[in-house]
């Protein structure tokens, strides 16, 4: 006890002068090393009995400290060292370069590590699983319901380079679902909007806009990126972006929602998982799949889905957990029940049975 408080005293009063933490460490390290001399110097005394312990218990409870103190210090030093500060971007794709929201200059690593804090105390993410997060380059198709949370949580988790595809521009009737945009984002192409709420939300992010639709077509476009969401609205859309991903090898996370259900999947035959032809190979009959303006949808579902499909681009992207890889969630929200269902390749799928692992 006597120890103990001497160290309090010196180092509330080193605190109080304002010196530096080195200098108390090196006065704990005198105090330390003195305790250690009376009790080999003079273990009958007073202050030896006084002090109490032997000379052995104290170098050994030095000794751990000091591993302690030098573990933390590594520690500190690999987050330091696994966010990279940045230098500087460079746009995804040539068409979209005049339309990106160039990443600041010499962005300062202590900034980035306080902001992504909660990650990088994550043993799943760390600070390597960080500086992934920090070299991904992902492209979000339809900025719109699902679109919306996948883009903010994209951002705010540290996607180094996000695209935004849509050819569509904000109504009133979106502000019900699409949390990405305000009242005065009224009447503005949803690309641009949504760029400038992700760069306000994180100014490390790199935010490229693409005012179109992908197609079919599209397969070189996309095997510029790490991967692809989908949260467009009909199946022609998504028919046509889970061809291009197939086509370019690049795993596609997908989201679908209609009134109060909501589903979920990661298309990536590449690696395994079915495609989306694989179980819908067709488009459903007219009437059987509504759209959203047709049919509704509770405001609150678009979050649910989106943020999950968030979740399997930070797992996709880190190796953290598992994937939903050849798996299907079907959330109902109305009744507030989740289930998982298996699904496989399908032999002789017209898209992806080409496909070889």
């Amino acid at each position: 006890m006597l120890v103990l408080f001497l160290f309090l005293a010196i180092w509330a009063a080193g605190r109080f002068f304002g010196l530096r933490a080195l200098y108390l460490w090196l006065a704990a390290l005198g105090l330390w090393l003195g305790v250690i001399a009376v009790q080999l110097l003079q273990p009958d005394s007073r202050l030896a009995h006084a002090i109490g312990g032997g000379p052995e218990a104290w170098v050994m409870g030095g000794v751990i400290v000091a591993l302690v103190l030098a573990y933390r210090r590594l520690v500190g030093l690999a987050h330091r060292a696994a966010v990279p500060v940045v230098t500087g971007g460079t746009s995804p794709h040539p068409e979209s370069a005049p339309n990106a929201t160039p990443r600041p200059q010499a962005l300062l690593a202590d900034d980035e590590l306080d902001r992504y804090a909660r990650h990088m105390v994550l043993r799943e993410i760390g600070g390597p699983g960080q500086a992934k997060l920090r070299r991904a380059n992902v492209l979000i198709v339809g900025a719109g319901a699902l679109g919306s949370p996948v883009a903010l949580y994209l951002a705010a988790a540290g996607f180094g380079r996000i695209t935004l595809a849509d050819a569509d521009h904000v109504s009133i009737s979106n502000l019900q679902r699409q949390i990405l945009f305000r009242s005065s984002d009224a009447g503005a192409p949803k690309v641009e909007a949504g760029r400038a709420a992700l760069a306000a939300l994180n100014p490390h992010v790199e935010v490229t806009s693409l005012p179109r639709f992908v197609t079919a077509e599209d397969a070189p476009l996309i095997g510029g990126f790490d991967l692809v969401l989908d949260g467009t609205d009909t199946f022609a859309a998504r028919q046509a972006i889970n061809a291009a991903c197939v086509a370019a090898g690049v795993p596609l996370v997908s989201g679908t929602i209609a009134q109060w259900e909501g589903q979920l999947t990661v298309w990536d035959p590449a690696r395994g998982a079915p495609c989306m032809a694989c179980l819908f190979p067709e488009a459903p009959a007219d009437g059987l799949a509504p759209s959203c303006a047709e049919a509704g949808v509770v405001g609150a579902l678009p979050g649910v889905i989106g943020s999950m499909m968030a979740l399997e681009a930070i797992k996709a992207i880190t190796g953290a957990g598992a994937v939903s890889r050849g798996r299907m969630t079907i959330f109902d929200g109305l009744w507030g029940e989740t289930r998982t269902i298996t699904i496989r390749r399908r032999e002789g799928c017209p898209v992806c049975g080409g496909v070889h692992l």
